[in-house]
């Protein structure tokens, strides 16, 4: 029997990357449903731009075998962390993969994240560790991401080089085991960190971040800085003894 692979995918007005996102996320999913009985849950958050109706007209034509698409919509944009928990509800999978819906991170390293996942209860995919890479992203766009991930270092796992990516590949029992609470992008962060102070094994799996060909980025900078600041002060509270900070 195929063992059951989940992959969520968040999105939000992103209907000009689905042409391109078909082209790379097709030949992964075939090879992919080699080995597994593949469901792909898309979640719209509330698209103004037909983001839904795009991703039906680019993914429902004909059968692929072993390979099942699942659409949701939110009614009102409500943020990435709503999505991602909207998609991992109605994902089946004894292994999931959260993944983005742009383009910034090769669809083909799912197949490498699961082999590490072998190994592991959660796999990240990982631009700052030694042996990943990011090419033709500015550098102030990375100050956030790179400054955050610096912190959660200090307080949770210094091996574990990057916070931030919502690219990762999980066993069943994290998503059930592990509830998050944030709305927008600090969701990414939440689940990996309370997943690991709650004992989960955690591996990097090292990527390369692109450049964004479409669209623009849906981060919300000054919210997503003030959530993470305060989620760092929990996860301090935690260290110090307070167990009340940080919910399960």
């Amino acid at each position: 029997m195929q063992t059951s692979l989940s992959i969520v995918i968040p999105c939000f007005n992103e209907v000009e990357n689905i042409p391109k996102m078909k082209d790379e996320l097709l030949p992964v999913l075939v090879k992919l449903a080699e080995e597994y009985s593949v469901q792909v849950v898309f979640v719209d958050d509330g698209s103004s731009d037909g983001t839904l109706n795009a991703f039906k007209d680019a993914f429902s034509s004909g059968s692929l075998p072993n390979i099942d698409f699942t659409y949701l919509q939110h009614a009102v944009n409500m943020g990435l962390g709503a999505a991602m928990r909207t998609g991992l509800k109605a994902s089946r999978g004894g292994l999931i993969i959260t993944t983005d819906s742009d383009g910034t991170y090769h669809f083909s390293s799912m197949i490498g994240m699961l082999k590490y996942l072998e190994n592991a209860d959660i796999v990240t995919a990982s631009p700052y560790h030694p042996d990943g890479n990011v090419v033709g992203v500015p550098e102030y766009r990375l100050v956030l991401s790179r400054g955050s991930s610096m912190i959660y270092r200090l307080l949770v796992q210094w091996d574990i080089h990057t916070y931030t990516c919502l690219f990762r590949a999980y066993r069943r029992e994290v998503i059930d085991t592990i509830s998050f609470e944030s709305h927008g992008f600090l969701a990414v962060t939440e689940l990996l960190v309370k997943s690991r102070l709650k004992g989960f094994r955690v591996v990097e799996f090292p990527a390369v971040l692109y450049r964004r060909v479409f669209g623009v980025s849906k981060v919300k900078l000054v919210r997503t800085i003030l959530d993470h600041l305060n989620f760092q002060g929990r996860i301090l509270l935690y260290r110090l003894g307070v167990k009340s900070a940080i919910s399960f």
